[in-house]
């Protein structure tokens, strides 16, 4: 059999997704508050949507980013939960190398284009509280679709490529994954020669779209905090302030773990337990989607009156 059928054969073979190394035990346990989270990020993201594109006084910029950051949400939880809760349940850990790639690929794309929406938010209220009058011609109906329009396209360049760089590895029969789901780094160690290039490229993608759009985002809420403390009134400063704490809440619960994820990823070595990384990269994927419209529905009065509207009338009803 030749060098070239014998891969083309490995890679056609199943790879075993292990769950949570070391928590074995655990994992049905584990899989309930997962479980929980996840539906609740999808009733809840599924609701947000809901209310912005039922309700016209929802239908501003700042709601019209928010509902691509729910889109976002639902698709990131859903790409890996029902196979993570199939491993803990069923220990159904069994993937082809096609679809793990493929889960792969939607998890960083889903991820770096989550993190341009999260940029365009600071844009938006970068504009709401710097230039004021101008809002409604600069963040006009076509500008905030372009947004989503150059978001989505720079995740698809960003994290194809990734694809080509699994596919390009020599693979020798090491077919078991220590993770709860596929990502680049995780298939790349399966491996038998060098995947520098896989680790350089992964740090590059780094630096210039997530960390690029962080150091824009910190600009952003510098200048704003300029501003806002030039505002002679202390009442106009708190409800201008006011107006970015949950973006700021969610931009924290959204890069705080990824980072730390990354950063353990490729330079923790043993100094981190493999089962607290996995542990918290199963989380990353529930817990952000599940408190982001908890976040704004606590913290946005339009939509909490949307909700009480819609509960009450469905009271009344009955």
């Amino acid at each position: 059999m030749t060098m070239s059928s014998n891969q083309t054969n490995i890679r056609d073979m199943w790879y075993t997704m292990t769950g949570i190394p070391g928590l074995e035990e655990a994992h049905i346990w584990i899989s309930i508050p997962i479980c929980f989270m996840y539906l609740v990020a999808i009733l809840g993201n599924t609701l947000l949507l809901f209310l912005i594109f039922t309700e016209r006084s929802l239908h501003e910029p700042m709601y019209l980013f928010l509902s691509m950051l729910a889109l976002a949400d639902i698709f990131l939880s859903t790409v890996t939960t029902p196979k993570m809760l199939a491993i803990f349940w069923f220990q159904a850990g069994g993937i082809s190398f096609g679809n793990c790639v493929s889960q792969m690929f939607f998890l960083h794309f889903i991820f770096v284009a989550e993190s341009a929406i999260l940029l365009a938010m600071a844009f938006d209220r970068f504009v709401a509280i710097c230039h004021p009058l101008r809002y409604s011609t600069i963040l006009t109906p076509s500008v905030i679709g372009k947004m989503g329009a150059a978001a989505i396209t720079r995740s698809f360049f960003i994290c194809f490529p990734l694809v080509f760089l699994v596919y390009r590895l020599h693979y020798c029969g090491k077919n078991i994954i220590r993770h709860s789901y596929c990502e680049h780094m995780g298939i790349a160690r399966l491996a038998c020669d060098s995947i520098k290039v896989n680790i350089y490229y992964g740090v590059i993608v780094a630096l210039f779209s997530t960390c690029l759009d962080v150091v824009l985002i910190i600009i952003s809420y510098a200048i704003i905090l300029c501003t806002v403390f030039r505002i002679p009134s202390r009442d106009a400063r708190l409800k201008a302030l006011g107006t970015c704490d949950s973006h700021v809440c969610v931009i924290l619960l959204f890069y705080t773990p990824a980072f730390f994820s990354f950063f353990a990823h490729r330079f923790g070595g043993h100094s981190i337990p493999l089962h607290v990384h996995i542990l918290l990269a199963n989380l990353y994927v529930v817990v952000p989607p599940t408190l982001n419209p908890i976040i704004y529905g606590v913290k946005t009065k339009q939509i909490q009156d949307r909700v009480i509207q819609i509960f009450y009338l469905n009271k009344t009803l009955c």
